[in-house]
């Protein structure tokens, strides 16, 4: 999986930080053993010491290869939690509730990273999407650019029987259920930036829709086109065009026949759904009858890099998801203000 290898290298040029929450379960102390071994992050384990360094001891890697904190009694708990209550009191935190947020594992990775003793987080293989992602807006905020904080799926079409290879992104398949027009545009175009960041290619964006080109006239037609048209706007180097339905996004003679003049020419790489429900549905339908490989859900618009994990995820989504989140890191030292609460 060529785009895949890219940023696995690409990981290894700089490699980063990363902490990882749920520390005492087997797929993430494998993936991490893994990225310790491979030389692309350095990496914190929270959970029990004992039970880690035993686990990891299996894996074959010496347990002081990697650093392991328990977040009851890490020597940095009493400061996260006044940073906490300093960050929170304003919605109601009192100092008990903040100490209490900085023993649990999201919560305290959330912290380091927004401290700066990492450089980015991964959780999900145990908390909901729900938790990972509520903790990473409260803690690490967005960034000052962002509007908003969304995601995508990083789908990579790599085997013998895919016509068409490469990495694709997918967005926004886990966070904004019904996206306004100002949203959607807002999601084409950190996707647009993310497909740059990490496929290190010229991205292509697609805005889909059940229309190509006015074929169909209703709400969510207009709404797709308008977000194109924003983005066009506001990001004139970008390629973008929609409506579009995903055949003649994805496929040269179907947008010759349907969209010809397209930009695009059937050479979409971002791929734009109009709303959640879409977005979740193609995602796992490209990967579970396509074949496709589904790394994500990644957040973009977060200051710092976090990142969640399906709950069936496995060691090596764990590995790879760690690069991306690596890659994701290297790029944002190139500075940022103070992350928007």
């Amino acid at each position: 999986m060529k785009p895949l290898d890219d940023i696995i290298i690409a990981a290894k040029t700089s490699p980063k930080h990363i902490v990882l929450p749920e520390g005492e379960d087997a797929r993430i102390i494998e993936g991490a053993a893994r990225a310790v071994r491979e030389g692309i992050a350095r990496i914190t384990l929270l959970g029990d010491p004992g039970a880690i360094a035993a686990k990891l001891d299996a894996t074959g890697l010496d347990p002081a290869s990697v650093a392991i904190l328990d977040p009851a009694r890490a020597p940095q708990t009493a400061d996260y939690a006044a940073a906490y209550h300093k960050l929170r009191r304003h919605k109601g935190v009192d100092e008990a509730a903040a100490k209490a947020a900085m023993t649990t594992p999201l919560g305290f990775a959330a912290m380091m990273v927004r401290q700066g003793d990492a450089d980015g987080t991964v959780g999900g293989a145990i908390a909901t999407t729900a938790d990972t992602v509520r903790t990473a807006l409260q803690i690490i905020g967005r960034a000052p650019q962002a509007k908003i904080v969304s995601s995508f799926f990083l789908m990579m079409l790599c085997e013998h029987h895919h016509t068409t290879k490469g990495g694709f992104v997918f967005a926004d398949c886990g966070m904004i259920v019904e996206p306004s027009v100002e949203e959607l545009a807002e999601i084409a175009i950190a996707s647009a930036d993310s497909y740059a960041e990490l496929i290190r290619e010229e991205p292509r964006v697609a805005m889909l829709s059940f229309s190509t080109g006015g074929s169909a006239k209703h709400e969510r037609v207009s709404r797709v086109v308008a977000a194109a048209d924003l983005v066009k706007t506001t990001r004139a180097d970008i390629k973008v065009h929609g409506d579009l339905q995903f055949d003649a996004a994805f496929v040269p003679a179907v947008s010759a026949a349907k969209s010809a003049g397209s930009p695009l020419e059937g050479l979409a790489n971002v791929m734009v759904f109009p709303n959640l429900d879409a977005a979740n549905i193609g995602y796992k339908i490209a990967q579970r009858i396509g074949g496709a490989k589904a790394i994500g859900p990644i957040l973009q618009g977060l200051a710092k890099p976090a990142n969640d994990l399906s709950r069936g995820c496995s060691a090596d989504d764990v590995f790879h998801i760690i690069a991306v989140t690596c890659v994701q890191a290297i790029a944002a030292t190139a500075g940022a203000g103070p992350a928007e609460r």
